[in-house]
């Protein structure tokens, strides 16, 4: 009857450290995912950080061109009769000899350099712009809410004061592309 009662007590001792032990561990399991959570939030907030930074880099670069580049060249300033025509292409809204006519305003604000791009009184597109001492270039891409990307390109080369010569390169989401022979001719008006 002793050894029965010693028995017992020793079973009922190993059972309750069993199922503390048990405890322990679903306390421990709780822990480290609350852990895990707060890992996976720092995570997203320090990406969140990062990626202001890159916009706020982005930002003050581009202000810094603004700056040095606040208005276009006298020969380059001003309007100009476009016409641009299709010399390669493996895009099947472009086709190789496709020619387009339209006028091109050359102009400047708080914001920077562009370019607007005119079919009769209707606003085509505005590109943004640049230059250094031997090429113009231009850049139009489609925003995220356009049903088709598109990423146009322009570099002028040739640039005098009646005639501005380069090519145009269109870049389409789908992977096709079409390269352009872009002369400008300035505008009487």
């Amino acid at each position: 009857m002793f050894n029965e009662k010693i028995l017992f007590c020793v079973t009922l001792i190993c059972f309750a450290l069993g199922c503390r032990g048990r405890q322990e561990e679903e306390r421990l399991a709780q822990r480290e995912q609350a852990l895990l959570e707060r890992e996976k939030a720092f995570a997203a907030k320090e990406a969140d950080y990062l990626s202001l930074l890159r916009l706020r880099d982005s930002l003050l670069s581009q202000k810094d061109t603004a700056i040095v580049q606040s208005s276009w060249p006298e020969v380059v300033a001003g309007t100009w009769n476009s016409k641009v025509i299709c010399q390669e292409s493996n895009c099947t809204d472009y086709v190789i000899g496709d020619q387009r006519s339209d006028t091109w305003e050359f102009a400047s604000d708080s914001s920077g350099l562009f370019t607007r791009v005119m079919n009769g009184k209707q606003l085509v597109r505005t590109f943004s712009g640049s230059f250094d001492s031997s090429h113009i270039y231009l850049q139009f891409t489609t925003d995220a809410t356009a049903p088709k990307k598109v990423d146009r390109r322009v570099i002028l080369d040739q640039w005098g004061t009646d005639v501005v010569k380069g090519t145009q390169v269109i870049r389409v989401a789908n992977g096709c592309s079409a390269k352009f022979s872009v002369e400008l001719l300035r505008s009487a008006n």
